[in-house]
């Protein structure tokens, strides 16, 4: 196999959102002493933004703008109109403050060894820098969407992050753990890794837990995935 780099989707398949927005909710609400399913909060949340941002053609709002949005839209949905301004912030900015996978952060440094390791998200620039910097970890790139103009899964976004790379898109391997995102890629001419995170939405799981075509790589973490890759490049494995 031949590949010059790796793009790893980054909300979700780095970052664990649902249990930083879950501590977020549960700290606010507890100052206030509100009551709700602070689980069914959270991804409530998360699928009114993604509804809000997936496959946008030039915006003039970036994600962290639909998080604040759609935060409004989740608390009024839960009753929960009480929280201030200054609450609700508190709650926006957990998403600048979230945890990776604790089997990232290796992986990538071991993938590092041999590719450039890119973050290609939808996330915002800033968003990305502030976890990197939180996570410890270093990227060769942060390719978002808010810097394209175009969001995942148009195939304008694809083309546009492999041109930038100077590469073919058969020589980028694209890591995720939603089909629509590598389904996407591949029609782009992406190779494809899926990874799965069966905790990405908590206790109720992911809406799509399972790949839903014939992916390049299909692994149940990272440390599963590196050592895949490494095997189909000719690389020793490195230890983690």
């Amino acid at each position: 196999m031949k590949l010059r780099a790796i793009t790893f989707d980054t909300g979700g398949t780095v970052l664990d959102w649902h249990s930083g927005i879950v501590r977020a909710l549960r700290r606010v609400a507890d100052r206030e002493d509100a009551q709700a399913d602070w689980h069914a909060v959270a991804n409530d949340w998360r699928r009114r933004t993604m509804a809000a941002i997936v496959g946008l053609d030039r915006p003039t709002f970036n994600m962290d703008d639909v998080h604040r949005l759609t935060l409004d839209e989740s608390l009024t949905h839960f009753g929960l109109q009480a929280l201030t301004p200054a609450q609700r912030h508190d709650i926006w900015r957990a998403w600048h403050e979230l945890d990776a996978w604790p089997d990232f952060p290796a992986a990538m440094a071991a993938l590092r060894e041999v590719l450039p390791v890119v973050s290609f998200t939808m996330l915002p620039t800033s968003l990305v820098i502030d976890v990197s910097r939180r996570n410890g970890l270093t990227w060769d790139a942060v390719i978002s969407c808010e810097m394209i103009g175009v969001y995942k899964p148009r195939a304008e976004a694809y083309e546009t992050a492999a041109r930038w790379l100077a590469l073919s898109p058969s020589e980028i391997l694209m890591v995720a753990c939603h089909n629509f995102d590598l389904n996407a890629a591949h029609a782009a001419g992406y190779r494809t890794a899926f990874v799965r995170r069966p905790d990405e939405w908590g206790p109720e799981g992911p809406p799509h837990p399972h790949p839903n075509m014939d992916y390049d790589f299909v692994e149940d973490g990272f440390e599963a995935l590196s050592s895949s890759v490494m095997r189909a490049l000719g690389e020793p494995e490195t230890g983690q």
